[in-house]
This record gives structure tokens, sequence and C-alpha cells, in this order.
């Protein structure tokens, strides 16, 4: 029976945070997770607001993976996400692309049901898993929860979901995983600075892939990889996912760069992860077979 991990969170990434298990390689392992307000809106009546102090995305673990170590490249494989069976959706004035229409804070408590979300009595739509934190310890000072950076962080990707798979570089030794933040469905933006944020349990596989070095996180699909990137400013970000993209890609075609730059431009795409948190963040989106991973 695979071990359950559960009831301890941290609020940032760092390597000064103590493991809460320790697992071998080759593991399959089921996190429990909160929702990014750590429970505290249970109804409408309940608003953000409510709770100035309440810190955002608790994370579960950090969990310790024996045999990693700096420089290697940890292979997560998501093999199922269960969600609890109620989400939660606030908007606050000044929270999202749109925040300045908003006049005032508003909870909205949504059912989940047969993979069916309900916004109200009259609109629903299907649920679409992924979670929103999951990261390893960064290589300098602590990152909050909320912010995404080359260990991983608050990407918000909807691409990391059951049956992808998603690696990520790691700067100390064994890696200190965690993860938290889950969505019942979130869009490619988050525009409003949620999505149907809600508790649940990820079953995940943890291996170590050999032959490839990283510096950001990549997410594997059935027929891309994706490589992630995030900056302050969107430009960077895209820069640097480019750049990553453009070196994968010579990797393992042994093109030059100007080659390389223009093979990206033929059949890359550019998308949005989320554009609300202290970091942006975006992807390229390769057919898998032009990456070694």
């Amino acid at each position: 029976m695979k071990p359950t991990i559960q009831g301890k969170y941290i609020y940032e990434f760092s390597h000064e945070n103590e493991p809460i298990t320790s697992i071998k390689l080759g593991d399959t392992i089921e996190v429990e997770t909160i929702d990014c307000y750590s429970g505290a809106l249970k109804t409408e009546r309940d608003l953000i607001t409510d709770f100035p102090t309440l810190k955002a995305n608790p994370a579960t673990g950090p969990i310790y993976i024996e045999n990693v170590n700096k420089g290697d490249v940890l292979e997560v494989i998501i093999k199922k996400i269960d969600l609890n069976s109620v989400g939660v959706m606030p908007t606050r004035p000044n929270r999202g692309l749109l925040g300045d229409y908003i006049q005032e804070t508003q909870t909205r408590i949504l059912s989940i049901d047969h993979d069916i979300v309900t916004l109200n009595q009259s609109i629903r739509f299907p649920v679409h898993k992924m979670i929103g934190v999951i990261g390893v310890a960064p290589q300098g000072e602590a990152i909050s929860n909320t912010t995404p950076g080359e260990h991983g962080g608050n990407m918000d990707t909807k691409d990391i979901t059951e049956g992808n798979t998603l690696y990520l570089p790691v700067f100390h030794p064994g890696g200190l995983l965690a993860l938290g933040d889950l969505h019942a469905s979130m869009g490619d933006g988050e525009l409003n600075g949620s999505g149907v944020e809600v508790g649940g349990k990820v079953t995940l596989q943890i291996n170590k892939i050999e032959g490839v070095t990283l510096n950001m996180p990549i997410v594997k699909t059935e027929d891309h990889v994706m490589i992630i990137g995030s900056a302050t400013d969107f430009r960077d970000a895209v820069r640097k996912a480019m750049l990553e993209a453009i070196r994968l890609i010579q990797h393992k075609n042994e093109m030059e760069f100007a080659d390389a730059y223009r093979l990206l431009s033929a059949i890359g795409d550019l998308r949005v992860s989320q554009l609300v948190n202290p970091k942006v963040t975006v992807r390229i989106v390769l057919p898998k077979e032009w990456v070694s991973i």
C-alpha cells in the first residue's frame, strides 16, 4: 500500500525546511493537500478579507527523496488527482486583471460532483484537475509559495495534471519536494486570480533521470514537451523559456543556435500559464520528438 503524506505544510520553498518524510526513488506516494486558503472559506459568508493574516498556498511537505543530489533531474509522474467535493472561488477588488471592476469582496462555493463543477443554478462546466504549486527547494534564499521560479513553486500551469510528467532541476540533496494549491479547473492565465480552489489527494511516482540537465521545470504530455519559464516581466519569462527550449533542441539534434531558433519559431507554441502571481509564467510547447527527456 502506498503511504499517504499529510498534515504538515510549508508556506515557502527553502533548503532550511525540515523534511516531514523520506522516500526512495521509484516509490509511489499519495499526498493529501488543502486548498490555497487553508480551508478557511467554508461558506459564502466567509470573505478572504476576514482573514488578514492567512498565509496562501500551503504545500504539503517537504519530502526528502533518497539518492537525489544537486544537479539531478527529478521525474514526478502524476498518476492520479482525487478532488474534494467542494471548491471555492473568491473575487475581491484589485485582484486579477480586471480587479478594478470589482466593487466588493465575494465568496462563491462550488460543488464538484461526477467531474462537473457547479458555479450556480444554471452554469456548470467540466472538471479539469491540475496542481497549482509543486516544486523543490530553490538554489538560494527561500521563495514564497505564491511565487514561481526555476524550482517550480506557484507555476499555475494547467498541464501539470494526471497522466503527465513534471521534471524539476534539483538544487539540494533530497530535492525537498512539496505540493498543494489544487484546482478543479483553471484556464490559461488564471485571469481573475483564482481557479476553482480545492483540496484533495495526489498520487505520484518519483524517479530521477540521467543524461540531461535542466535549468527550469518541464512538463511532458503524451505528445508535447513544455518548457516553463517565470519572470517578473512577461518578455523576460518568454526569453528564459525560449533559451532553455533552444538549448534542449541543440542537445538532441546537434544544430547551431540559429537553426534551433528557426525551428523553435516554426514548430513551437507560446502559451500563458498565469499572469497574476508576483512573477508571470509561460510555457514553450514543442513536439516531444525534438527534445530528449
